[in-house]
């Protein structure tokens, strides 16, 4: 692919987005496409920012992203989400998933979380194309909260992703322990239909 094709992925330690960056390097690997994964800045324990970018494209020399220029905001919560933005556009698909882990500084702030709803009128700024998805509902029900990840993996294969869904399972597969690989394929096609039921109905924001 000629074109530079643009991937945030944002949210909090322990959440698994190290994981799903890493699943979407190898998979665009595995589909012969040139692709650069970097984690811009973040601690990896529980509770700290995380924030990974893809890049895919003949001419992706380095995983650094501007703002405005991701073709894909992946939240993995909500706040976080907000909170890179930044990255978005007008022509920015934004997934965003429902974990909300509120960050220290509004404990010790004595500040409360702000409503889905107020943070979803903040994003509408930036795109008005914006999915949320039940990340912890989907991925209760296919055995574990923890395959939040896996569900939104799946959501993004359903979007405009230029890998290929089978080469995004075959990776998740290579890359997740062997006991917990089956939770996280049903994860991933929990997310994978529960988007592409949304395009059916020509449905964009899901309500709260």
């Amino acid at each position: 692919m000629k074109k530079d094709f643009n991937i945030v992925l944002a949210g909090v330690g322990g959440q698994g987005i190290l994981l799903a960056a890493e699943v979407l390097g190898t998979a665009a690997v595995k589909d012969g496409l040139n692709v650069r994964v970097g984690e811009i800045h973040g601690m990896a324990q529980r509770g700290g920012a995380v924030l990974c970018t893809v890049r895919i494209g003949e001419n992706v020399f380095s995983p650094m992203i501007l703002e405005g220029q991701a073709d894909i905001l992946l939240g993995f919560e909500p706040l976080e989400t907000l909170r890179n933005v930044k990255y978005a556009s007008e022509k920015t698909l934004i997934i965003m998933g429902d974990e909300r882990i509120p960050p220290p500084g509004l404990t010790l702030k004595g500040e409360s979380y702000p409503r889905i709803e107020e943070i979803l009128e903040r994003l509408k700024l930036f795109s008005k194309n914006i999915i949320t998805i039940d990340a912890s509902r989907l991925a209760k029900e296919a055995g574990s909260t923890v395959m939040q990840n896996a569900v939104l993996l799946g959501a993004l294969t359903a979007g405009k992703l230029p890998i290929k869904k089978e080469s995004l399972i075959e990776a998740l597969k290579e890359l997740v322990p062997a006991k917990y690989v089956e939770m996280n394929v049903k994860a991933f096609e929990l997310g994978y239909n529960y988007v592409k039921s949304l395009e059916k109905s020509k449905t964009c924001v899901k309500p709260y």
